[in-house]
């Protein structure tokens, strides 16, 4: 499955002061989080995992789930079932698993503002995407008391996760103490400034450590819409080489994991363009369901699955090697 988002119609939408707030979340209930290290779902992709012998923390933060045009809620409740049987079966399943072989897991549910929000920052957006990000702050200095414990951190986001993940990243690591404990940051979906942080690089190497990666993915000679606006210039990663590599070679691409729970081998090659990444139709049996698409945002990690699931566990080796 490739998950993300689709456009919005216009529809008659609140004004965000108009409607009740969902109820703040309690990170002290297991409740609010869709996963911890006691409380993994059953299985990912078909397999037990063991957090126990771990030595590093991943924080995920799932992107947005909330797309529906009938939906007229700027934030949605981390008691929606919906919601969250999104959460746990696309966003975690397909993103968050790659990096469970890194580090335990960590995933709280949040207000997440609505896809909408995006295109409509001075009518209620900007204020609901605050909300949730709130959530993702508290969330996050909840779990630095009760389960960090002074252990190393990767911080992976996607899409709107990955906008709350840049705030998060300001806050509590930048130029701070905590950023000698970050592992690395994964922040695929939105388009970041080279120059974002203060002290946190964009990582060049495939073991280099305290840094971030990032990538939008699109079809190969495809140029987005205001890409001069939004893309141009901005930080852009190889996520199968993991360098200043402008190709990669089919060969080189690890794996793309796919609905079906396969992982498929070799199945593409990138081009590193000028603040976005080019992407060839993949090869597997599928395909036939990618032809005609442009944009490949939904599959920024699925598309690289077993890529990223190789490179965090060498870069949290590579972490304690420093230390």
């Amino acid at each position: 499955m490739l998950i993300g988002l689709s456009s919005c119609k216009t529809v008659a939408i609140p004004n965000f002061n108009s409607q009740s707030k969902p109820q703040i979340p309690n990170y002290n209930k297991e409740s609010s989080w869709a996963v911890l290290p006691t409380n993994y779902p059953e299985k990912l992709l078909d397999k037990e995992i063991e957090a126990s012998n771990l030595l590093a923390d991943v924080f995920y933060i799932y992107p947005t789930l909330n797309i529906e045009n009938k939906d007229v809620r700027w934030n949605v409740p981390v008691n929606d079932v919906d919601q969250n049987e999104k959460v746990i079966n696309a966003a975690i399943k397909f993103q968050a698993s790659a990096f469970i072989n890194a580090g335990k897991l960590y995933v709280p549910y949040y207000r997440q503002a609505h896809l909408r929000s995006y295109s409509n920052l001075e009518n209620g957006g900007e204020s609901a995407l605050n909300l949730a990000y709130s959530d993702v702050k508290r969330a996050f200095a909840f779990y630095l008391e009760k389960y960090n414990n002074g252990r190393p951190i990767i911080i992976a986001a996607h899409s709107q996760g990955t906008t709350h993940a840049i705030r998060l990243l300001k806050d509590f690591f930048d130029n701070k103490e905590l950023q000698s404990k970050l592992i690395a940051a994964y922040l695929p979906g939105i388009s970041i400034d080279k120059n974002e942080f203060e002290t946190i690089c964009l990582m060049t190497e495939p073991s280099e450590t305290g840094g971030f990666v990032s990538w939008n993915t699109f079809k190969k000679n495809y140029y987005p819409k205001d890409y001069a606006k939004w893309f141009k210039g901005n930080a852009v990663s190889n996520p199968i080489t993991w360098d200043n590599e402008l190709t990669s070679n089919r060969m080189d691409h690890k794996g793309f994991l796919y609905a079906n729970n396969t992982i498929y081998k070799k199945a593409l090659e990138v081009v590193v363009k000028d603040g976005i990444l080019w992407t060839s139709l993949p090869h597997f049996p599928f395909r036939i369901f990618l032809i005609g698409k442009k944009s490949y945002h939904v599959g920024d990690i699925n598309l690289f699955w077993e890529d990223i699931n190789i490179n965090a566990v060498l870069r949290v080796e590579s972490y304690f090697r420093e230390k």
